[in-house]
């Protein structure tokens, strides 16, 4: 039987004590256009990436100057010869020295019913620097272990980083833990290697957020399908070793609109949450750890 590090338990207490606690709250928010409906928000190496699904999947480029996005004049296009190619993105999972991935949902028919999941590596600097896929799509992989959609972000587990993911609907839901390098290689994320773990979580899952420093994921969740506002604070490793989540605290807000990503800023206790609609898309949060 494992014994756990001491020192190490009363640092997961403490972060439990922490988090169970914790209240979040809107202070400010703005309208960011040119996104067509919002579809998360990634920081990056001080910089913040903002997609959507406009007429193509776009992204536009921003920094953070105190309660504001400033758009720094960079627009990306998902596209290759200016054909749509990640229409609807839903996840950007980077990690400086690992391969970086951008998650799709691809309509089967005009109605939109069924949805087929896909998962796009990408030479993310030679994206950056062309703004466009041409020549920088390196593959497209099927993500056929997936219930309902995907949401590729970096989390770290025992050491090591994986592609976290997550699936939208209200049944069946999870998380699943990809190899990063296998999953570059593979054309179905069903294939041998690709899958490490997985757990049980919540529905109505957007995206996904890694608190490095906390070992903590949030889901940026629906408290119903397309509407008002969740984010759950999970702990990961406690999650994985169950076969289900393990909540930490849950911000439930008022806010009606479909809330679509989150990221927390330079600021451990400042966050900036994004939404699909075309106006107030933007929201600035703080938010407070009790003990």
């Amino acid at each position: 039987m494992k014994v756990l590090n001491p020192i190490l338990v009363l640092v997961i207490m403490f972060f439990v004590a922490q988090y169970s606690k914790t209240d979040g709250k809107i202070t400010k928010t703005i309208t960011i256009d040119s996104l067509g409906a919002c579809q998360g928000i990634s920081k990056q190496n001080g910089h913040y990436f903002l997609y959507g699904d406009r007429e193509v999947g776009v992204m536009r480029e921003y920094r953070l100057q105190k309660d504001s996005l400033i758009y720094e004049h960079k627009e990306y296009r998902f596209t290759i010869d200016g054909k749509n190619i990640i229409k609807h993105p839903t996840g950007i999972a980077y990690q400086k020295g690992l391969p970086t991935f951008v998650g799709n949902s691809v309509k089967q028919d005009p109605a939109g019913t069924p949805w087929k999941a896909e998962i796009s590596c990408i030479n993310w600097p030679g994206f950056l620097k062309s703004k466009k896929l041409d020549g920088n799509l390196i593959k497209t992989i099927e993500d056929d272990a997936c219930i309902q959609g995907t949401r590729p972000e970096y989390v770290k587990y025992q050491g090591k980083w994986y592609v976290a993911t997550a699936d939208y609907g209200n049944k069946a839901n999870e998380v699943r833990l990809y190899n990063p390098q296998a999953l570059s290689k593979a054309n179905k994320t069903s294939e041998k290697g690709v899958l490490f773990k997985k757990f049980t979580c919540s529905p109505w899952v957007q995206n996904l957020h890694w608190i490095a420093d906390k070992d903590i994921l949030v889901l940026i969740q629906n408290q119903i399908e397309g509407h008002k506002w969740r984010i759950t604070f999970i702990d990961l490793e406690k999650s994985l070793a169950k076969g289900q989540e393990v909540v930490l605290a849950v911000i439930n807000t008022d806010k009606a609109d479909e809330l679509e990503g989150f990221t927390f800023t330079d600021q451990a206790n400042s966050g900036i949450a994004v939404s699909s609609s075309r106006k107030n898309n933007v929201s600035f949060m703080d938010f407070a750890f009790g003990n």
